[in-house]
Order: structure tokens, then C-alpha cells, then sequence
């Protein structure tokens, strides 16, 4: 493929003759790419889920480790990969990501064999899990460069909801493959068999996104570019630390994006512990899937409307909705309809939010500094995959049920609600966006 020597998608003419089919192509490939990664890093917490049939013998708040150590890490993965985009080249970075994550798909399906192997182990195999967390800056952050602020929103909002239909994707596809000997021989025999005789390949788990990762990774190499105008310098990256305005719109994305991917990787483990395990193998998907698809929704109406506006009004949602989930988990009102309806609310309105966010950033930054604070603020929100998990571990131990968590949430989520007010969307806000 010929490389690249000039791009300007800000003009018309070349983005209608030329630079529209690149962006296209750039843009899909990268989606392709991220939803594998987003499984990589999430299908930990399906793992859990099942880890006690195979004889793995730890408590069910213990196993919440291993995915908030796999978010932890992703989270970690971002901060360099914010800068790699820019200066390495977004199509080397995919290229790269994408290849080396069938790493931990290996060694973590090996080790599912052996219900001895040590809990330190997978929590090692967990944190190599977090170059699919990572890949996120350096994706958002490539595909920024790509389009027109007119159509960035819809752009960014398609890589990241598309992308992020991976966690959905790995929730809902691994409690099918486990039952499956896809690989035959070459993928080791059952794990285990239950007692109605239903045969067990808890290493598919791991193992299913191998072969999709290695042409994934083919297909980067051969279909993706690299943008001359993307190449920036550390020092260039780093002027966005000076910028106040990238400071809060970390916290913001952090409360939509942080969110929806700490409860992705709490949900199934919080309906196994609050409900039943069948109920999470059934049921745990639809919060990622929704919060997935419904993204590019919140970049579609940012880009017809205002994306602080639509911000502020998910917020007020995600303000609301825990209060509906610590209702219907109470003793009193305990009902699994009403706890999931209220749990799809709040993925709902963290991924309209994720759309809204990106919008507000292009809109805010210029093109330079846009795409590194896309990288930096999804690096922070990132945490949240770490955090999230753990503040439902710490409130279920300390005081018997998640509601301190969730109260703790909702503090956080009126603190953002504040400051998308008064420097975004009130009469005479600083950057009305």
C-alpha cells in the first residue's frame, strides 16, 4: 500500500476524493481490532463466573482480583499508549497490540488446565491482559486524526462503541465456547465434567480469540496507515498537561467510560453474588451490549446538538439509577427484573455519555491537542476498571452488600454533573461546547 504523504480532511476536496475512503478503511480495521482487545481484557470477569466448577477452590470476592488487576493494568498500558499513537504511528501500534495480546490468551488457557495452578499465577496472566485495556489511547487516539471535526463525534464514537462491544461480545460468547472442543486435541481435553454429564473447556475461554487476533493483526498491517500530520514529539504530547480544560474533562470521561467499564467487569460477579450464578451466565452481556451499542448514539446527538448538553443529562441518569439498583437489591424489594432494568439505565447512560464526552473534546481542543487528551482521559478513566471492581469488593466485605458502593458512585457522579454545569453548559459557561 502506498504511503501517505499529505492529509488535510478539513478540505473538502480531498476529503470527498481521496481522504474519506482512507479514514473508512483505517476506522474499521481499528474497530475490528479493538473489540478483540476489549475481549482480551474483560474475559476475565466471565472466567470468575465459572473458575469453581474446575476446581479452583478460592472465595467469590477473592476471584473479583483478577479482573480489577486486568483493569488495573490496561489502565496503566494507556498512559504509553496515549504518546505511542502520535509518535511511533497509530497503524504500528495496532499492528503490534493486536499481535502480541495472543500472549496471555495462551498461557492464561494453559494454566485454566490445572486447577493447581496458584492464584498469583492468573493474577500475572490478568495483568498481561491489560495490553487489550491499552490499546484504547492509541486507537482513539489514531482515528482522531482521520476525520473532520464535523464528523469526529460519530467517528470516535463508532471506534469506541464498536470497540467496546468486545466486552459484550466476550460475556455473551464464552459461556457458549466452554461447552464446545473447538480445538480438539490441540486444545487440551475437558477441564471437567459436571454431574449431569455436560463436558467443560473453561481454556476455550482464552484460547477463542486467538486465531481472530492473528488476522486482525494481518489485516492492520496491510490495510492500515500511518498519518504524516498524526507525528507528534513527547514534548508536543505533553503541552496537553498545562491545559486546565483537559484536566476536567478527564474526571468527566472518567465518570462516563471509568464507569461503564468498571461495572462491565463487576456485573457478572455482582449477579452471582447478589443473585445466582445461572443468572449471570444468562443475563451479564446485555449491560456491556447496551452501553456498547448505544455510544455512537451520544456521539451522533453531540454532533446534531451539544455534547455538554447530552452529558449533563446522562449524568443526572447515572445520578438516579444506582438508587434503583440499591432498592431492588434490598431485602424488602429484592427483584432481578427491576435490578437489571435499572443496571441496563445506568450502561445506557454511561455509553451515550462516552459519545458525549469525545465530542465535547474534539470540540474543545484543536487537532494537536485533541487526540493526545483523547489517549490521556480514556488512560485515567481506564482506572476504573480497576477501581470500580474493588469498591464493590471493599463493600460487600465491610458492610454485607454493594450500597456504600453505589452511594459512594453517586457523590463522584454530582461532583461531575457541577463542573459539566458551570464550565460547559450554564449562561456564560467558559467553553460552551
Amino acid at each position: 500500500m502506498a504511503r501517505i504523504t499529505h492529509w488535510d480532511p478539513e478540505d473538502n476536496e480531498f476529503w470527498e476524493k481521496e481522504g474519506k475512503v482512507h479514514a473508512k478503511r483505517n476506522l474499521w480495521i481499528s474497530i475490528s481490532c479493538l473489540l478483540l482487545a476489549f475481549s482480551v481484557w474483560v474475559y476475565w470477569s466471565m472466567i470468575i463466573v465459572n473458575m469453581d466448577k474446575f476446581g479452583f477452590t478460592w472465595s467469590k470476592t477473592a476471584l473479583l482480583v483478577l479482573p480489577a488487576t486486568a483493569g488495573l493494568w490496561g489502565a496503566i498500558a494507556r498512559i504509553p499508549y496515549t504518546f505511542a499513537a502520535s509518535m511511533l504511528g497509530g497503524k504500528n501500534v495496532c499492528v503490534f497490540t493486536t499481535a502480541i495480546m495472543i500472549v496471555p490468551c495462551w498461557l492464561a488457557g494453559t494454566a485454566l488446565q490445572d486447577p493447581t495452578t496458584p492464584l498469583s499465577s492468573f493474577v500475572f496472566f490478568a495483568a498481561l491482559s491489560g495490553f487489550g485495556g491499552g490499546a484504547f489511547s492509541a486507537s482513539m487516539s489514531n482515528i482522531s486524526f482521520f476525520f473532520p471535526k464535523k464528523e469526529a463525534g460519530t467517528a470516535l464514537g463508532l471506534n469506541a462503541g464498536l470497540g467496546n462491544l468486545g466486552v459484550s461480545v466476550a460475556q455473551f460468547l464464552i459461556p457458549a465456547v466452554i461447552f464446545i472442543p473447538i480445538f480438539g486435541n490441540l486444545g487440551g481435553g475437558a477441564s471437567t465434567v459436571l454431574e449431569d454429564g455436560s463436558v467443560l473447556y473453561l481454556q476455550n475461554a482464552p484460547f477463542i480469540w486467538m486465531p481472530l487476533l492473528a488476522i486482525c493483526a494481518v489485516a492492520s498491517f496491510f490495510g492500515m496507515d500511518n498519518l504524516p500530520t498524526a507525528k507528534q514529539s513527547f514534548s508536543d504530547v505533553a503541552a496537553i498537561f498545562k491545559m486546565k480544560h483537559n484536566w476536567i474533562m478527564t474526571i468527566l470521561y472518567t465518570m462516563t467510560f471509568g464507569s461503564f467499564i468498571g461495572f462491565a467487569f463487576s456485573f457478572p460477579q455482582l449477579i452471582k453474588i447478589t443473585f445466582e450464578p445461572a443468572l449471570a451466565m444468562k443475563f451479564a452481556f446485555l449491560g456491556a451490549l447496551i452501553g456498547s451499542l448505544i455510544r455512537p448514539v451520544g456521539g451522533w446527538l453531540s454532533d446534531k446538538f451539544s455534547g455538554a448538553k447530552i452529558t449533563l443529562m446522562t449524568t443526572v441518569i447515572m445520578i438516579l439509577a444506582p438508587l434503583g439498583v440499591i432498592y431492588f437489591t434490598s431485602e424488602e424489594h429484592a427483584n432481578f427484573v427491576g435490578y437489571m432494568a435499572m443496571f441496563m439505565l445506568l450502561f445506557a447512560a454511561s455509553g451515550i455519555g462516552n459519545g458525549s464526552t469525545f465530542k465535547m473534546i474534539a470540540s474543545i481542543f484543536p487537532t494537536k491537542a485533541a487526540g493526545p487528551v483523547l489517549g490521556w482521559t480514556s488512560s485515567v478513566a481506564a482506572f476504573g476498571a480497576w477501581g470500580v471492581p474493588k469498591l464493590f469488593k471493599w463493600s460487600i466485605e465491610a458492610h454485607g452488600s454493594a450500597d456504600m458502593a453505589f452511594y459512594s458512585l453517586i457523590g463522584f457522579y454530582i461532583v461531575c454533573f457541577g463542573l459539566c454545569w458551570y464550565y460547559y453548559t450554564r449562561k456564560g459557561a467558559e467553553i460552551p461546547c
